[in-house]
């Protein structure tokens, strides 16, 4: 009886070694994914597929490099559970640091915005910045002020017209360091001056001699503006001044 060829019901076994192996590798790049979505903090939609929350770059490249340590560790000598924990710890820490600044540059930003509109209350009033000169408003009082450098027994202030010629003088007793204010309101003997602008100068004396005093200008502030260095006051004939060149608000 003849014997015929009989046809093969069963894949080559090389065939089967190289479906085997794609499944496994699948598998494997399944589970590294699903691991690495796990520790990403990711949830999973309706639809079964991972859903990312964030995907910064660096937190992913941490994340690889831990799982392939993981997936290549000797299986003699396994890696430590708190060295997993420690490593996880370094990337939260770097994420937090991350956040912090982000919050920071954040509450800055804010807080320059709200300097101007601080500020803008300032409006109308009149300010205090380095300088002698003295504006005697019509029907009003010149308002002025100066620093003590030290503790004063006696402090004079004397008021030039624009000739220079002292015109009237205020004289105050014993006065602590530091920044003091006063007002003019024009008037010598019975003869009231006229109004405009004036210049002060100032003496002070101590127990043990002469102190050093810097006379203070008061300004009225006639808009805020917010530049590229801040925000600036304008102050007329004054010119214009930042924040911080203010000695004190009247």
């Amino acid at each position: 009886m003849p014997v015929k060829a009989v046809s093969p019901t069963t894949a080559p076994a090389a065939a089967i070694g190289a479906s085997g192996a794609t499944a496994s590798s699948s598998s494997k790049d399944s589970g590294f994914d699903a691991m690495l979505a796990k520790l990403r903090g990711e949830g999973t939609g309706a639809s079964g597929n991972a859903k990312a929350t964030s995907d910064p770059d660096t937190e992913d490249r941490f994340l690889k490099l831990l799982v392939a340590q993981m997936n290549n560790q000797d299986p003699l000598n396994p890696l430590d559970n708190s060295q997993v924990t420690s490593q996880l710890a370094q990337i939260n820490t770097v994420k937090g640091i991350d956040k912090l600044n982000t919050a920071l540059q954040t509450l800055i930003e804010r807080t320059g915005s709200g300097s101007a509109t601080d500020a803008a209350g300032m409006v109308g009033r009149r300010v205090l910045i380095d300088g002698n000169t003295l504006e005697l408003p019509k029907d009003g009082i010149a308002k002025g002020g100066f620093e003590l450098a030290a503790d004063a027994a006696s402090v004079r202030i004397e008021i030039l017209d624009k000739s220079g010629a002292v015109v009237d003088s205020i004289t105050r007793g014993s006065l602590p360091a530091g920044m003091q204010t006063f007002e003019w309101n024009g008037k010598v003997g019975d003869k009231v001056l006229d109004p405009g602008r004036y210049t002060i100068r100032a003496q002070a004396a101590g127990t043990t001699g002469p102190i050093e005093v810097k006379p203070l200008s008061a300004v009225p502030v006639q808009a805020v503006v917010r530049g590229a260095d801040g925000v600036v006051l304008q102050l007329g004939s004054a010119g214009s001044k930042a924040l911080d060149e203010v000695r004190g608000i009247l």
